[in-house]
Protein backbone atom coordinates (compact mmCIF):
# COMPACT_ATOMS: atom_id res chain seq x y z
CA UNK A 1 0.00 0.00 0.00
CA UNK A 2 2.60 2.53 0.94
CA UNK A 3 4.63 1.79 -2.10
CA UNK A 4 1.80 2.05 -4.00
CA UNK A 5 1.03 5.58 -2.61
CA UNK A 6 4.55 7.04 -3.14
CA UNK A 7 3.91 5.58 -6.68
CA UNK A 8 1.15 7.76 -7.15
CA UNK A 9 2.75 11.10 -5.49
CA UNK A 10 5.93 10.22 -7.82
CA UNK A 11 3.49 10.56 -10.71
CA UNK A 12 1.62 13.59 -9.70
CA UNK A 13 4.95 15.33 -8.86
CA UNK A 14 7.46 15.95 -11.51
CA UNK A 15 9.55 17.44 -9.61
CA UNK A 16 10.31 14.66 -7.17
CA UNK A 17 11.71 12.25 -10.77
CA UNK A 18 13.93 15.15 -11.06
CA UNK A 19 15.06 14.96 -7.58
CA UNK A 20 15.50 11.17 -7.72
CA UNK A 21 17.56 11.73 -11.21
CA UNK A 22 20.31 14.22 -9.53
CA UNK A 23 20.64 12.00 -6.11
CA UNK A 24 21.35 8.99 -8.27
CA UNK A 25 23.48 10.74 -10.71
CA UNK A 26 25.74 12.50 -7.93
CA UNK A 27 26.03 9.32 -6.09
CA UNK A 28 26.82 7.73 -9.57
CA UNK A 29 29.84 10.82 -9.75
CA UNK A 30 31.39 10.00 -6.27
CA UNK A 31 31.23 6.43 -6.48
CA UNK A 32 33.33 7.13 -9.74
CA UNK A 33 35.27 9.37 -8.29
CA UNK A 34 36.35 7.01 -5.38
CA UNK A 35 37.17 4.35 -7.34
CA UNK A 36 39.44 6.76 -9.38
CA UNK A 37 41.19 8.02 -6.20
CA UNK A 38 41.69 3.98 -4.83
CA UNK A 39 43.60 3.30 -8.28
CA UNK A 40 46.16 6.00 -8.15
CA UNK A 41 49.00 4.99 -6.04
CA UNK A 42 49.46 7.31 -3.23
CA UNK A 43 52.85 5.92 -1.61
CA UNK A 44 54.82 9.14 -2.30
CA UNK A 45 51.91 11.20 -0.64
CA UNK A 46 49.85 9.33 2.15
CA UNK A 47 46.06 10.08 2.84
CA UNK A 48 46.19 12.60 -0.65
CA UNK A 49 43.06 11.51 -1.95
CA UNK A 50 41.97 15.38 -1.91
CA UNK A 51 44.59 16.45 -4.25
CA UNK A 52 42.92 14.27 -7.24
CA UNK A 53 39.37 16.35 -6.58
CA UNK A 54 39.75 18.69 -10.43
CA UNK A 55 37.86 21.18 -8.57
CA UNK A 56 36.16 22.60 -5.55
CA UNK A 57 33.37 24.07 -7.51
CA UNK A 58 32.50 20.29 -7.70
CA UNK A 59 32.50 19.73 -3.98
CA UNK A 60 30.29 22.65 -3.58
CA UNK A 61 27.47 21.90 -5.69
CA UNK A 62 27.71 18.27 -3.65
CA UNK A 63 27.69 19.42 0.17
CA UNK A 64 23.98 20.35 -0.43
CA UNK A 65 24.67 23.42 1.85
CA UNK A 66 27.90 22.18 3.99
CA UNK A 67 30.57 23.36 1.76
CA UNK A 68 32.27 26.09 4.94
CA UNK A 69 32.40 22.14 6.86
CA UNK A 70 34.07 20.78 4.29
CA UNK A 71 36.08 23.77 3.90
CA UNK A 72 37.22 23.31 7.52
CA UNK A 73 37.66 19.67 6.87
CA UNK A 74 40.07 19.72 4.40
CA UNK A 75 41.88 22.87 6.30
CA UNK A 76 42.51 20.70 9.39
CA UNK A 77 43.58 17.98 6.67
CA UNK A 78 46.17 20.62 4.68
CA UNK A 79 47.82 21.47 8.09
CA UNK A 80 48.32 17.73 8.59
CA UNK A 81 49.39 17.20 5.31
CA UNK A 82 51.75 20.00 5.84
CA UNK A 83 53.52 18.75 8.64
CA UNK A 84 54.57 15.74 7.26
CA UNK A 85 58.45 16.38 6.04
CA UNK A 86 58.14 13.00 4.70
CA UNK A 87 56.39 13.94 1.54
CA UNK A 88 59.09 15.47 -0.73
CA UNK A 89 56.84 16.88 -3.45
CA UNK A 90 53.98 17.98 -1.14
CA UNK A 91 54.42 21.53 -2.03
CA UNK A 92 53.33 21.12 -6.08
CA UNK A 93 49.72 20.58 -4.82
CA UNK A 94 50.47 23.67 -2.31
CA UNK A 95 47.85 25.95 -4.61
CA UNK A 96 45.19 23.44 -5.74
CA UNK A 97 44.56 22.56 -2.10
CA UNK A 98 44.13 26.25 -1.08
CA UNK A 99 42.20 26.76 -4.11
CA UNK A 100 39.81 23.96 -3.22
CA UNK A 101 39.16 25.10 0.22
CA UNK A 102 38.62 28.94 -1.37
CA UNK A 103 35.97 27.78 -3.44
CA UNK A 104 34.32 26.07 -0.75
CA UNK A 105 34.25 28.72 1.74
CA UNK A 106 35.60 32.06 -0.08
CA UNK A 107 35.41 34.22 2.97
CA UNK A 108 37.65 32.03 4.91
CA UNK A 109 40.56 34.15 5.76
CA UNK A 110 42.98 31.48 7.81
CA UNK A 111 43.70 29.04 5.00
CA UNK A 112 44.97 31.97 2.69
CA UNK A 113 47.09 33.15 5.03
CA UNK A 114 48.95 29.67 6.23
CA UNK A 115 48.55 28.48 2.48
CA UNK A 116 51.09 31.66 1.78
CA UNK A 117 53.21 31.33 5.19
CA UNK A 118 53.64 27.73 4.07
CA UNK A 119 54.43 28.34 0.50
CA UNK A 120 57.30 31.36 1.27
CA UNK A 121 58.79 29.78 4.80
CA UNK A 122 58.67 25.89 4.17
CA UNK A 123 58.53 25.98 0.60
CA UNK A 124 60.71 29.06 -0.56
CA UNK A 125 58.46 30.17 -3.13
CA UNK A 126 57.43 34.05 -2.54
CA UNK A 127 55.65 34.16 -6.22
CA UNK A 128 53.54 31.09 -4.98
CA UNK A 129 52.77 32.60 -1.78
CA UNK A 130 51.61 35.70 -3.06
CA UNK A 131 49.48 34.03 -5.76
CA UNK A 132 47.28 32.58 -2.89
CA UNK A 133 46.97 36.00 -1.38
CA UNK A 134 45.95 37.00 -4.48
CA UNK A 135 43.38 34.45 -4.98
CA UNK A 136 41.97 35.65 -1.50
CA UNK A 137 41.84 39.45 -2.44
CA UNK A 138 40.04 38.13 -5.55
CA UNK A 139 37.32 36.58 -3.42
CA UNK A 140 37.42 39.43 -0.66
CA UNK A 141 38.04 42.39 -2.69
CA UNK A 142 37.44 44.48 0.62
CA UNK A 143 39.97 43.08 2.92
CA UNK A 144 43.23 45.60 3.23
CA UNK A 145 44.84 42.41 5.13
CA UNK A 146 45.69 40.18 2.08
CA UNK A 147 47.85 42.92 -0.23
CA UNK A 148 49.40 43.63 3.15
CA UNK A 149 50.30 40.57 3.78
CA UNK A 150 51.95 40.28 0.81
CA UNK A 151 53.79 43.52 1.04
CA UNK A 152 55.13 41.59 4.01
CA UNK A 153 56.21 38.90 2.16
CA UNK A 154 57.71 40.48 -0.43
CA UNK A 155 59.92 42.78 1.67
CA UNK A 156 61.16 40.16 4.29
CA UNK A 157 62.49 38.57 0.84
CA UNK A 158 64.01 42.15 -0.08
CA UNK A 159 61.27 41.99 -3.09
CA UNK A 160 60.77 45.58 -2.68
CA UNK A 161 59.15 46.78 -6.17
CA UNK A 162 56.30 44.16 -5.33
CA UNK A 163 56.04 45.45 -1.36
CA UNK A 164 55.40 48.77 -2.98
CA UNK A 165 52.75 47.78 -5.29
CA UNK A 166 50.82 45.30 -2.62
CA UNK A 167 51.04 48.17 0.40
CA UNK A 168 49.81 50.92 -2.46
CA UNK A 169 46.81 48.12 -2.94
CA UNK A 170 46.21 47.82 0.65
CA UNK A 171 46.13 51.77 1.10
CA UNK A 172 43.29 52.11 -1.20
CA UNK A 173 40.97 49.86 0.43
CA UNK A 174 39.01 51.39 3.44
CA UNK A 175 39.90 50.39 6.96
CA UNK A 176 43.60 50.22 6.15
CA UNK A 177 46.08 50.73 9.38
CA UNK A 178 48.47 53.29 8.94
CA UNK A 179 51.27 51.74 8.90
CA UNK A 180 50.58 50.30 5.49
CA UNK A 181 51.28 53.84 4.40
CA UNK A 182 54.43 54.21 6.49
CA UNK A 183 55.40 51.03 4.70
CA UNK A 184 54.47 52.44 1.27
CA UNK A 185 57.20 54.85 2.09
CA UNK A 186 59.85 53.23 2.91
CA UNK A 187 59.68 50.44 0.35
CA UNK A 188 59.35 53.35 -2.27
CA UNK A 189 62.69 54.59 -0.84
CA UNK A 190 64.30 51.19 -1.20
CA UNK A 191 63.68 50.71 -5.06
CA UNK A 192 65.11 54.64 -5.16
CA UNK A 193 61.87 56.25 -5.94
CA UNK A 194 62.81 59.32 -3.65
CA UNK A 195 60.34 61.50 -5.32
CA UNK A 196 57.57 59.35 -4.16
CA UNK A 197 59.34 58.33 -0.76
CA UNK A 198 59.69 61.82 0.23
CA UNK A 199 55.84 62.95 -0.62
CA UNK A 200 54.55 60.30 1.27
CA UNK A 201 56.60 60.67 4.77
CA UNK A 202 55.72 64.46 4.08
CA UNK A 203 52.02 64.01 4.04
CA UNK A 204 52.40 61.26 6.93
CA UNK A 205 54.63 64.21 8.56
CA UNK A 206 51.86 66.66 8.26
CA UNK A 207 48.41 64.55 8.81
CA UNK A 208 49.95 62.54 11.63
CA UNK A 209 48.82 63.71 14.83
CA UNK A 210 50.82 61.17 17.23
CA UNK A 211 54.28 63.01 17.79
CA UNK A 212 55.86 59.34 18.16
CA UNK A 213 54.58 59.11 14.48
CA UNK A 214 56.37 62.37 13.67
CA UNK A 215 59.39 62.26 14.71
CA UNK A 216 59.59 58.86 12.61
CA UNK A 217 58.13 60.67 9.55
CA UNK A 218 60.94 63.51 10.27
CA UNK A 219 63.29 61.17 10.27
CA UNK A 220 62.80 59.21 7.34
CA UNK A 221 62.41 62.37 5.87
CA UNK A 222 66.19 63.37 6.77
CA UNK A 223 66.94 59.90 4.88
CA UNK A 224 64.78 60.70 1.53
CA UNK A 225 66.87 64.33 1.28
CA UNK A 226 70.11 63.03 2.40
CA UNK A 227 69.88 60.49 -0.39
CA UNK A 228 68.62 62.86 -2.97
CA UNK A 229 71.60 65.23 -2.26
CA UNK A 230 74.27 62.57 -2.34
CA UNK A 231 73.08 61.74 -5.59
CA UNK A 232 73.43 65.37 -6.83
CA UNK A 233 76.88 65.77 -4.75
CA UNK A 234 78.55 62.10 -5.65
CA UNK A 235 77.96 63.08 -9.52
CA UNK A 236 79.59 66.72 -9.44
CA UNK A 237 82.38 64.84 -7.88
CA UNK A 238 82.18 62.34 -10.88
CA UNK A 239 82.32 65.10 -13.23
CA UNK A 240 85.02 66.84 -11.74
CA UNK A 241 86.96 63.42 -11.09
CA UNK A 242 86.59 63.11 -14.93
CA UNK A 243 87.73 66.30 -15.97
CA UNK A 244 91.09 66.33 -13.37
CA UNK A 245 91.80 63.10 -12.70
CA UNK A 246 91.12 63.13 -8.60
CA UNK A 247 88.59 63.86 -6.16
CA UNK A 248 87.88 67.79 -5.42
CA UNK A 249 89.50 68.91 -2.31
CA UNK A 250 86.22 70.06 -1.00
CA UNK A 251 82.72 70.72 -1.52
CA UNK A 252 83.30 74.18 -1.61
CA UNK A 253 85.60 73.69 -4.73
CA UNK A 254 83.09 71.66 -6.94
CA UNK A 255 80.64 74.93 -6.07
CA UNK A 256 83.72 77.48 -7.27
CA UNK A 257 84.31 75.39 -10.34
CA UNK A 258 80.70 75.31 -11.57
CA UNK A 259 79.77 71.55 -11.01
CA UNK A 260 77.42 72.52 -8.27
CA UNK A 261 75.11 74.99 -8.71
CA UNK A 262 75.49 75.68 -4.19
CA UNK A 263 76.10 73.18 -1.57
CA UNK A 264 73.32 71.51 -0.14
CA UNK A 265 72.63 70.85 3.26
CA UNK A 266 70.82 68.13 5.36
CA UNK A 267 67.15 68.71 6.55
CA UNK A 268 68.65 70.02 9.37
CA UNK A 269 70.62 72.70 7.70
CA UNK A 270 73.98 70.92 8.71
CA UNK A 271 76.82 70.75 6.13
CA UNK A 272 77.50 67.09 4.86
CA UNK A 273 80.60 65.52 5.53
CA UNK A 274 83.18 64.77 2.34
CA UNK A 275 86.54 62.71 2.77
CA UNK A 276 89.12 63.84 -0.22
CA UNK A 277 90.77 60.80 0.01
CA UNK A 278 87.71 58.51 -1.03
CA UNK A 279 85.46 60.96 -2.24
CA UNK A 280 82.85 59.27 0.10
CA UNK A 281 79.85 61.72 1.70
CA UNK A 282 78.66 61.44 4.38
CA UNK A 283 75.54 62.87 6.60
CA UNK A 284 76.50 64.55 9.83
CA UNK A 285 74.06 62.15 11.81
CA UNK A 286 73.03 58.82 11.58
CA UNK A 287 69.42 58.83 10.59
CA UNK A 288 67.63 57.10 12.60
CA UNK A 289 69.40 58.20 15.84
CA UNK A 290 68.13 62.11 15.67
Amino acid sequence: MMVRKMRTQIQRDPGVIFLIIVLILSSLIFMALKVRCDQISRGRVPGSAIIYIPSGKYLRFATFGYASLLADLIYLWAIQYYSNYAIPDRFDYLEHIFSIISELDPRYVDPYELGALIAVYEGNNLELGLKILDMGLEKNPDQWFFPFMAGHLAQLKKNYEKARLYYKKAMDIPGAPDIVKRLYAFSAFKTLDFETAWRTWLEIYQSAEDERIRKIANNHLYQVKAAIDKQVIEKAISLFKEKYGRNPYSLEQLARLGFLKEIPKDLDGQDYLYDPRTGEVKTAQIWWKR
